[in-house]
C-alpha cells in the first residue's frame, strides 16, 4: 500500500537523520530508502499530493546527504497524507521548497488548512495528448480563476497523456470523481507498471491486428464506464457531434467539441458532482426539521416536545439528540413524500439509486430485508406455483412460500462436513431438477428460482452463468437473488460482475446483439445433433437460451444496513424485470402494500438516500480497504507461527471443491509472483462456477479445543468485547466491512493473539487426565463430526406429485397449528425407537438450528436418522422451533392416516401394484422405443438374464422388459396405454411414428371413454396406446378415476 510505504519512509528518514548525526553506520538504512524511493517513483505520477515533482524535491535532499531537512519534509507530507486537506496541501508544501530551514523560522500550521469551512474536495483526471507543461499549466490557471471560494466543490486535477497511464491511475487514485478524456492519444506509457501489463498487450495486439479502429478516447471511456460506472465522464473531441454515435453518448455525460470554453467545462465537472452528492429526501427531512411547525397530527414525539419538556425521559433527549426528534413526522408534504405512493423527494431518491446500483426500478424497505423477500415472493408467486429455492435461503423466504401458497422444491447445497458448513447450489443440480419438470409437463408451473448470493461463508455464485444456462431450459423464468450480503459488491468491478443487476444488464445486451445470434446459431447446430430426451445432452455442456425467446427477469434483495451506511432495517429491492410493466407491475405494488408499513421510519428513509450517495462518491475507495483489511487478516492469521498453531482463515481451496474452481485458484495469499497470483484470481472470478469473497474470513478453531458457541460468547464477547456475526461447531466468522478500521484489524489480531498465548500457557500446566480430556475435545471438534444432512423429502400426502420433490408447505404449516395433531418427541431413546420400529415422522413446524441458521426442518419434511443425529449435537438453546422440556414436534399417526385418506396416499396399504412385465426380443430397441414416446427412463437394470424395469417417474408403477428368445405381440383389445399433456402431443408423437413406420391408426378423436388417441407398434409388435382426454388420463397419480362407490 502507498501510505504504508510513505509511513515506512517516515520512520527510516527520522532513523537516517538520527544516525547521521551521531556518525553511526548508514549504508543499510539508506538501502532501505533507497528501495522504498523506487516503488513511490512510479506511483507518485497518479497522486496530485505530493505529486512527482515533489517527490524528485525528496529524492535530492537523499542525494545531497540533507537528512535533517528530508526526514522534516517527509514528515510535513506525512501528516498532510492524513489529513483531509489534500487540496490544500500542494500550496503548503510550495511554501516549505520555497524556503529554506532555518532555526526559528516560521512555517504556517497545517492546522489552517484542516479548517477550512464546508468545501468538499475531489480529483479531476485529465487525458489530452501532446500536453506540455505550459499548456498543463495554463489549463490549471483557467480552470482555478474559474473557480470560486464559494463553490461546495473544488477539484485539483491529475494531467496525464497515454491510455496506459490513465488507467493505471483510476484503479490507484480513489479520489479521482471525474475524467476529461481526450479524442485521442498514446496507447503506452513509459512509466509501466505490471498491475495492467496483460491487459495493455492484449490491447496493444488488437490495435495491431486491426481488429478494431476507433479513437482510443472512446476505447478509454468505454472501459471506464464498464470499471467504474459511478464516475463522470467528459469528451474533448475532435470531430462534430452529428458523429457521436449512441454507444459513446451513453458513456459519457457530454461531449466538448474541439476544446470548448473551460467554463462549460467546469461547470459541467462541479454539476455532475452535486448530481451524484445529491440526497432528495435526506435534503427535504433536513429542511422540513429547521422549519417551525405546529403539529396537531400523531405523533407526540415529533419536534421533541414530548421528551423536552418531561419530567421523567428527558434521558431519552440528552442520548438522542434535539434532530432526531426535530425530524420525527407523519407528514408527506412540505418537501417530504410518501413510501407508499411516491411522487416526489421519495420518487427521485429511488430513482438516483436504481442508476448507482444499476437496476431498472429500486424500491426503499424500511423493515429489513425479511419484508423485502416476503414482497418479491409474493408479487411473482401464487398458490401452486413451482418455486426453486436453496434449502440455505434466510427463513424469510420459507415463510413467504408458506403466505402465498406455493410449492417449494428445495435444492441441495454441497456440504463441508469437517466444518459444518453448507455451500451453494451446483448449477448441475438445479438443471437436474428442471429437466424432471421438463420431463413430467410441469415446466409451466415452475416460476422462480431462488438463490442466496453470496452465502454467509462468503461463497459467490457465477451468476450470468447460472441464468445464461436455466434461461435455455425456461426462457422467462423469474430469478430472485437474495444479496443481504452482498449489497457492497456494487463499488468495485470484479465483484460487480457477480451481482444480479449487473448479470442482468449484460444478459439483456448479450442477447439483443448480432455477435449473441451467430453464436447461438452456431450452439443450435451442434445441439440439434444430439438427443433432446438425455439428460446428459443438458447437463454436459453450457447451453444457451435462444435469443427470440429468453426474457430477462431478475430481482434482488439487499439489506443496506448490513454492508453500506444504512440504519439497522434500511434495505431495498431492486428490479431488472423486462415484463414488469407488462405481467408484474400491480401484483408487485399489492404486494408491497401488504407488508409496507403506512407510518415508515424517515430516518431509515433518509439513510438509505445516503449510503446511495456515499457508494456513489467513494464506494470504491472503502471497499477496497475494506478488502486490504481482510487481506491482511488472512495472511497474518495463516502464517504467524503462534497463530497458526491454532487458528485458521478457510481459503478458496477449503471452502470450494475443487470441480467447482477450474482456474485451480487455492488461496489468496502464495508464494507466487504478485502478477501471477492478481491473473490467477481475476480468471477465477471471471469463470469459477463458485468463488470465495476475501472479506468473509471463516475462523477455524478446531484445534483451540472451544466450540464455536463457546468461542463466540464466552471467549470473544465476554473477554474481548468482540462481536462477530455466525459460528459453527469448529468455526468463527469474521467479516470486514466498510466500516472497520486498522485500529480493530490490530485489535483483533492482538486479541486472538492473547488467546493463542492463553492455550499454550494452560497446555504446559495440564495434567494427564486433562491433556486427556483436551484431545478428546480436538477429536470432537475436528474429526468426529456429524454429517449434515440435505433435505429429506416432502411426506407424500403433502406431496402434489410422486415423481418431483416439491411439497405443499403451506397445507403442512397451518395443519400443525393444530395442537390435536402434533405431539412432542424428546431427542432420545424415545425417538430412536420410534424410528427403528418403522414409523415415519413428519415435522410440523420448522427447525432452525444455529448452525446452519437455516430450515434443517420444515413442515410436512420427513425426520430422517441423520437430521435427529445432528440435532442431538447441537445446544438446545441454539434451535429455534425446538423446546427441550418439549420435544421434537412431529404431526400424529392420526394426523397422518386422515390426510393419507384426504388424499388417497397408499402409505396405510398392505400391498402395492408394482409392474406390468412384457417379453421383447431387442432391449435396447425397446427401451429406446418407451424412451421416445412414454418419456421413461430405466430406472433398474439387470443384465443376466437382461432385464430392466423402466418407468415415467411420476407413477409408482413401472413396465418391466424381458429379453426373450420370441414374444408373443400384446393385440387389441389389450394394450399399454400412455397418456399425453395435449392433443399437440398425441400429433407430434404420431408424425415421428408416422416417419418411423410404427404408426397403426389415428390419431382422431374417438370419444369417451378413449378420448383423441392414436395406436402404435413397438419393436416386437405390443400394441400402445397413446391418448388425451381419458378419464384414467395424465392427472392421475395415487388415486385414479373411478366411478364405484
Amino acid at each position: 500500500m502507498r501510505v504504508d510505504i510513505w509511513s515506512q519512509l517516515k520512520l527510516s528518514t527520522d532513523r537516517l537523520q538520527s544516525l547521521h548525526a551521531s556518525s553511526q553506520d548508514i549504508s543499510t538504512l539508506k538501502e532501505k530508502i533507497a528501495a522504498g524511493f523506487k516503488i513511490l517513483e512510479p506511483l507518485e505520477l497518479y497522486w496530485k499530493f505530493p505529486g512527482i515533482n515533489a517527490f524528485r524535491r525528496l529524492q535530492q535532499h537523499f542525494e545531497r546527504q540533507e537528512y535533517s531537512r528530508l526526514s522534516w519534509e517527509v514528515t510535513q507530507i506525512i501528516r498532510l497524507m492524513s489529513s483531509r486537506a489534500e487540496l490544500y496541501a500542494q500550496a503548503y508544501m510550495d511554501q516549505i521548497f520555497a524556503s529554506e530551514q532555518k532555526d526559528g523560522q516560521q512555517i504556517i500550521s497545517v492546522d489552517k488548512y484542516n479548517q477550512n469551512s464546508n468545501q468538499l474536495d475531489f480529483t479531476v483526471l485529465f487525458i489530452e495528448d501532446d500536453i506540455t507543461p505550459e499548456k498543463e499549466k495554463e489549463l490549471r490557471q483557467k480552470l482555478a480563476e474559474i473557480a470560486s471560494d464559494k463553490d461546495k466543490f473544488i477539484y485539483q486535477l491529475i494531467v496525464l497523456s497515454n491510455f496506459e497511464d490513465a488507467l493505471t491511475a483510476l484503479m490507484l487514485n480513489h479520489s479521482i470523481q471525474c475524467c476529461v478524456i481526450g479524442y485521442d492519444f498514446p496507447l503506452r506509457s513509459n512509466n509501466r507498471l505490471s498491475l495492467l501489463e496483460e491487459y495493455m498487450s492484449g490491447l496493444e495486439q488488437a490495435e495491431l491486428a486491426g481488429e478494431y479502429y476507433q479513437p482510443r478516447g472512446l476505447t478509454l471511456g468505454a472501459i471506464i464506464h464498464k470499471l467504474r460506472p459511478e464516475l463522470d465522464l467528459y469528451l474533448l473531441s475532435d470531430v462534430s457531434v452529428v458523429d457521436v454515435d449512441a454507444e459513446t453518448n451513453q458513456n459519457f455525460r457530454r461531449v466538448f467539441y474541439n476544446q470548448e470554453d473551460y467554463l462549460e467545462v467546469h461547470l459541467s465537472i462541479i454539476q455532475g458532482i452535486e448530481k451524484r452528492y445529491e440526497t432528495p429526501f435526506f435534503d427535504a427531512l433536513r429542511n422540513y426539521s429547521k422549519e417551525p411547525t405546529g403539529v396537531f397530527h400523531a405523533m407526540p414525539i415529533s419536534r421533541g416536545n414530548s421528551i423536552f419538556k418531561s419530567d421523567w425521559i428527558q434521558d431519552m433527549g440528552e442520548f438522542y439528540g434535539q434532530n432526531l426528534f426535530l425530524a420525527e413526522t407523519s407528514a408527506t408534504s412540505g418537501g417530504l413524500d410518501s413510501l407508499l405512493h411516491p411522487t416526489g423527494t421519495l420518487k427521485e431518491a429511488q430513482s438516483l439509486a436504481a442508476r448507482s446500483f444499476g437496476s431498472r426500478q429500486t424500491f426503499f424497505v424500511t423493515n429489513g430485508t425479511s419484508t423485502a423477500n416476503k414482497i418479491v415472493v409474493q408479487a411473482i408467486l401464487t398458490p401452486g406455483d413451482i418455486v426453486l429455492v436453496d434449502q440455505n435461503c434466510h427463513k424469510s423466504h420459507h415463510y413467504g412460500i408458506v403466505l402465498v401458497g406455493a410449492q417449494p422444491l428445495y435444492l441441495n447445497a454441497y456440504s463441508l462436513k469437517e466444518y459444518s458448513i453448507y455451500g451453494a447450489i451446483p448449477l448441475k443440480e438445479i438443471k437436474q431438477q428442471l429437466l424432471k419438470f421438463k420431463r413430467e409437463g410441469q415446466l409451466e408451473q415452475v416460476k422462480m428460482l431462488l438463490l442466496t448470493n453470496c452465502t454467509f461463508n462468503g461463497i459467490v455464485y457465477n451468476v450470468k452463468g447460472v441464468m445464461e444456462e436455466i434461461l435455455a431450459i425456461k426462457p422467462d423464468l423469474v430469478f430472485l437473488w437474495d444479496e443481504a450480503w452482498f449489497a457492497f459488491a456494487r463499488c468495485t468491478s470484479t465483484y460487480r460482475e457477480r451481482t444480479a443487476m449487473q448479470a442482468a444488464t449484460d444478459l439483456h445486451t448479450r442477447y439483443h446483439s448480432p455477435q449473441y445470434r451467430k453464436e447461438y446459431a452456431a450452439f443450435k447446430e451442434q445441439f440439434d445433433r444430439l438427443d433432446p430426451e438425455d439428460d446428459h445432452t443438458w447437463l454436459n455442456q453450457r447451453l444457451l437460451p435462444d435469443p427470440d425467446q429468453v426474457k430477462i427477469r431478475v430481482y434482488s434483495t439487499q439489506s443496506i444496513h448490513k454492508s453500506l451506511s444504512g440504519l439497522r432495517q434500511s434495505s431495498i429491492i431492486h428490479i431488472w424485470d423486462e415484463e414488469f410493466n407488462r405481467r408484474s407491475e400491480i401484483d408487485f405494488l399489492e404486494a408491497y402494500m401488504t407488508h409496507t408499513s403506512t407510518s415508515p421510519n424517515y430516518q431509515i428513509l433518509a439513510s438509505l438516500d445516503l449510503a446511495r450517495r456515499q457508494v456513489d462518491l467513494e464506494g470504491f475507495k472503502l471497499v477496497h480497504s475494506q478488502i486490504d483489511m481482510a487481506m491482511v487478516v488472512r495472511q497474518k492469521v495463516n502464517t504467524h507461527p503462534l497463530l497458526a498453531k491454532y487458528f485458521k482463515i478457510l481459503t478458496p481451496e477449503e471452502l470450494i471443491p475443487e470441480t467447482y474452481r477450474p482456474s485451480g485458484l487455492k488461496r489468496y495469499q502464495t508464494q507466487e509472483d504478485p502478477e501471477v497470483e492478481f491473473q490467477r484470481i481475476e480468471q477465477a472470478w471471471e469463470d469459477d462456477e463458485f468463488v470465495l469473497d476475501p472479506t468473509r474470513l471463516t475462523l477455524y478453531i478446531g484445534k483451540t479445543g472451544i466450540d464455536g458457541y463457546t468461542f463466540q460468547n464466552s471467549v470473544l464477547m465476554e473477554q474481548f468485547n468482540i462481536q462477530v456475526n455466525k459460528v459453527s461447531l469448529n468455526t468463527v466468522l469474521l467479516m470486514t466491512n466498510i466500516g472497520t478500521t486498522w485500529g480493530s484489524v490490530t485489535y483483533l489480531l492482538d486479541c486472538l493473539h492473547k488467546i493463542a498465548e492463553g492455550l499454550e500457557q494452560e497446555l504446559r500446566q495440564y495434567n494427564q487426565v486433562e491433556i486427556k480430556l483436551f484431545e478428546n475435545k480436538l477429536q470432537h471438534l475436528t474429526l468426529n463430526l456429524p454429517s449434515l444432512p440435505h433435505f429429506s423429502e416432502f411426506y407424500s400426502g403433502f406431496r402434489s406429485h410422486p415423481a418431483t420433490r416439491q411439497g405443499d408447505l403451506r397445507s403442512a404449516y397451518f395443519l400443525g397449528l393444530d395442537e390435536e395433531k402434533i405431539e412432542y418427541l424428546k431427542l432420545d431413546n424415545e425417538i430412536d425407537e420410534i424410528m427403528a420400529s418403522g414409523r415415519e415422522l413428519v415435522s410440523s413446524t420448522f427447525i432452525i438450528p444455529t448452525p446452519p441458521a437455516f430450515p434443517i426442518l420444515v413442515p410436512g419434511q420427513v425426520v430422517t436418522g441423520a437430521i435427529v443425529f445432528l440435532m442431538k449435537q447441537l445446544a438446545p438453546d441454539v434451535i429455534q422451533g425446538y423446546r427441550p422440556d418439549f420435544g421434537l414436534p412431529v404431526f400424529t399417526q392420526d394426523a397422518l392416516d386422515s390426510l393419507n385418506k384426504t388424499t388417497g396416499s397408499a402409505m396405510t396399504k398392505t400391498t402395492a401394484f408394482t409392474h406390468l412385465a412384457i417379453a421383447v426380443t431387442n432391449l435396447n430397441a425397446s427401451i429406446a422405443f418407451y424412451a421416445k414416446y412414454g418419456q421413461m427412463s430405466v430406472v433398474r437394470l439387470r443384465v443376466e438374464p437382461g432385464t430392466v424395469w423402466m418407468s415415467d417417474n411420476i407413477r409408482p408403477f413401472a413396465l418391466a422388459l424381458l429379453e426373450e428368445e420370441e414374444a408373443k405381440p400384446i393385440l387389441p383389445p389389450s394394450h399399454i396405454g400412455i397418456a399425453c399433456v395435449s392433443c399437440e402431443q398425441v400429433d407430434q408423437l404420431c408424425k415421428l411414428a408416422r416417419k418411423e413406420g410404427c404408426l397403426l391408426e389415428g390419431p382422431k378423436d374417438y370419444g369417451p371413454p378413449t378420448g383423441y388417441a392414436a395406436y402404435l407398434r413397438d419393436p416386437d409388435g405390443h400394441h400402445v396406446e397413446i391418448s388425451y382426454g381419458q378419464e384414467a388420463a395424465y392427472e392421475s397419480r395415487y388415486t385414479p378415476y373411478t366411478d364405484l362407490a
